[in-house]
C-alpha cells in the first residue's frame, strides 16, 4: 500500500512537472542568472557586489556597490570623462571662445560639412534720397495732403505703414503752431516708381488745407513703426521672413603626446609624468584652436603629399554681422558709450555680451576714468572665466584680455560676442586614444593622441560685431 502511494506520488509529480515545464525553466534561468551575477537586494533595496573572475579572465563584480573608483579599478577605459573634464580646466583664461562654445554645449555633427540657416530681422531704419519741398500756398491743394517720398529702401514699408521722421517737427492739431513731437507719416501706396504716397499724422496747414507734408530734406533719416488698420481692415499686407543659407566647416584638431620607456623610468628631480605632458600638450591644442575659432578661414586644401582633402574651419572675426571703428586717438567714455550701443541696438539680441580684445584695446579700456554713465564694476565669474564687468544703459558687457589677438597682430582689435548665439558643432568629441607603438614595432613609447573635429558658428550674424582701430 505504502509502495503504491509513493508510485502515485510519483506519477502526479511528473505530470505537474509537464504540465508547468515553463515555469520551472523561468524560474530555473532566473535562479541561474543571480549565481552568475552575484547580486542579491539587501534590506534597504540596493545592489550589492564584489568583484569575481569571469571564466575567460573578465572580471564580474558582485556583494558590492559599483562606484567610480572601482570602474577605473577593474576597468580603467571605461570612463571617458576626465579627459573632456580636464580639457575644461586646463587654463581657461588663455581660451576664451574655446572654453566658451565647451561650457555652452554643442550639436553633434553627422558630417564634416555644416550647413545651417541664419534668419535676421527686417531693416527698420532708411533714408529719404530725395529732398521733399512742401507745396506753396499758391500751389496747395486739396490733393497735397498725399506726398511722394523717396527713400533707400522703399521695399522696407508697406501700405498701412506709420514712419517716423526724424529731426523733422510736425504740428498742432491747428496746423500752424510746431510742436514738440517729430513727424509721423502713414503710407498709403506707391506711385509707378515704387516710391512712397503718404499722408501725415500730425501735419502743418497751408492755405486753407490741413495736414499736409512739411519740408523734408535729403539725408533724413526714416523709421519703420507699427502698422496702423482701419475698423473694417480683415488682412493686411504679408510678412515672410526667409532664412539664408550658410555653410561652415569642421576641421580636424590633432595632438599627440609620446614618452620613451626609458624617460619614464628614469630617476627625475621633479615630477613630471605623461599626465603633465598631457596638460601641456592640451594647452597648446586648446591655443591653436583659439585662433582658428577667432581667424580661421574656411576652406578646403588637396594634400598632394597624403593624397587626400584638408578641411580648414572659418573663424568667427568675419562671421560678425556688424563693425566699430573707433579712431586712433583711443577711446573716450563717448566712443564708449556709442560702440555700446552700436552692440546692443538693432538687432535684438542678448543684454549681456562678451568682449574680448587684445591687450592694446583692453589698456585703453582700462586708462578710463568711468562716471555714473558707464560703471566698471568688480570681476565676475562666468563659464568657468573671470570678467570684468562693464555697464551702461544699453547693455552688460563681460570684458576679458585675450592674447590670442596680440599673437595674430591685432593688439588694437577686439571683438563682442553674443554667448547666446554662438554654436558650436562637433563632428567627432575631444578624445584622448592610446596608441600602442610597442605592439606594432614602431617605437619604444607610451603614445596618446588627442583629436577633436568641431567648428563654430554665429547663428546670429548681427549680433555679434568686430572692433578695429581706423
Amino acid at each position: 500500500m505504502i509502495f503504491k502511494n509513493i508510485i502515485r506520488r510519483a506519477i502526479n509529480a511528473r505530470n505537474w512537472v509537464k504540465t508547468h515545464r515553463q515555469l520551472l525553466m523561468l524560474l530555473l534561468a532566473i535562479v541561474t542568472m543571480l549565481i552568475l551575477g552575484g547580486c542579491y537586494m539587501d534590506g534597504a533595496g540596493a545592489m550589492l557586489a564584489v568583484v569575481i573572475a569571469g571564466v575567460d579572465g573578465g572580471k564580474h563584480v558582485v556583494d558590492e556597490p559599483l562606484t567610480t573608483d572601482l570602474s577605473r579599478e577593474t576597468s580603467p577605459e571605461l570612463l571617458l570623462n576626465e579627459i573632456d573634464q580636464q580639457v575644461v580646466k586646463v587654463r581657461p583664461m588663455a581660451t576664451p571662445i574655446d572654453q566658451l562654445s565647451r561650457c555652452a554645449g554643442s550639436k553633434h555633427s553627422g558630417s564634416m560639412v555644416i550647413d545651417y540657416y541664419n534668419v535676421d530681422t527686417k531693416p527698420t531704419k532708411t533714408r529719404v534720397i530725395e529732398g521733399y519741398d512742401e507745396p506753396t500756398t499758391a500751389t496747395v491743394t486739396d490733393d497735397s495732403v498725399k506726398a511722394t517720398i523717396v527713400t533707400a529702401k522703399n521695399e522696407m514699408f508697406d501700405v498701412s505703414d506709420t514712419i517716423l521722421v526724424q529731426g523733422v517737427f510736425g504740428y498742432e492739431p491747428d496746423g500752424t503752431t510746431m510742436s514738440g513731437q517729430e513727424l509721423v507719416l502713414y503710407v498709403i501706396g506707391r506711385d509707378e516708381d515704387n516710391n512712397l504716397k503718404v499722408l501725415a499724422a500730425n501735419g502743418k496747414k497751408i492755405g486753407r488745407v490741413e495736414g499736409c507734408v512739411p519740408s523734408i530734406a535729403a539725408g533724413t533719416n526714416l523709421v519703420r513703426m507699427g502698422r496702423a488698420a482701419t475698423e473694417l481692415d480683415v488682412m493686411s499686407p504679408q510678412f515672410e521672413a526667409m532664412p539664408r543659407k550658410a555653410q561652415q566647416y569642421c576641421q580636424i584638431f590633432k595632438m599627440q603626446v609620446e614618452q620613451s620607456t626609458l624617460q619614464k623610468l628614469a630617476n627625475k628631480e621633479v615630477g613630471w609624468t605623461m599626465n603633465d605632458q598631457e596638460e601641456a600638450a592640451i594647452y597648446d591644442m586648446r591655443l591653436g584652436m583659439e585662433k582658428s575659432f577667432l581667424f580661421g578661414v574656411k576652406s578646403k586644401i588637396w594634400d598632394s603629399v597624403k593624397k587626400e582633402n584638408v578641411m580648414l574651419t572659418g573663424g568667427i572675426w568675419q562671421q560678425a554681422g556688424k563693425e566699430f571703428v573707433y579712431e586712433d586717438g583711443g577711446f573716450t567714455q563717448d566712443s564708449i558709450i556709442d560702440m555700446m550701443r552700436e552692440a546692443f541696438t538693432g538687432n535684438a539680441g542678448s543684454k549681456r555680451k562678451i568682449l574680448i580684445g587684445g591687450s592694446e584695446l583692453i589698456g585703453m579700456l582700462n586708462k578710463l576714468d568711468y562716471q555714473r554713465v558707464i560703471t566698471a564694476t568688480d570681476t565676475v565669474t562666468k563659464w568657468g572665466i573671470d570678467f570684468t564687468e562693464l555697464r551702461s544703459k544699453f547693455g552688460t558687457l563681460y570684458v576679458l584680455l585675450s592674447e590670442v589677438f596680440d599673437e595674430c597682430g591685432m593688439a588694437d582689435a577686439g571683438m563682442i560676442i553674443d554667448p547666446e548665439y554662438l554654436q558650436k558643432y562637433t563632428h567627432q568629441p575631444f578624445s584622448a586614444e592610446t596608441l600602442n607603438l610597442k605592439a606594432s614595432g614602431v617605437r619604444n613609447v607610451d603614445a596618446m593622441v588627442l583629436t577633436e573635429t568641431s567648428c563654430l558658428v554665429l547663428r546670429y550674424p548681427k549680433a555679434h560685431m568686430r572692433i578695429i582701430k581706423v
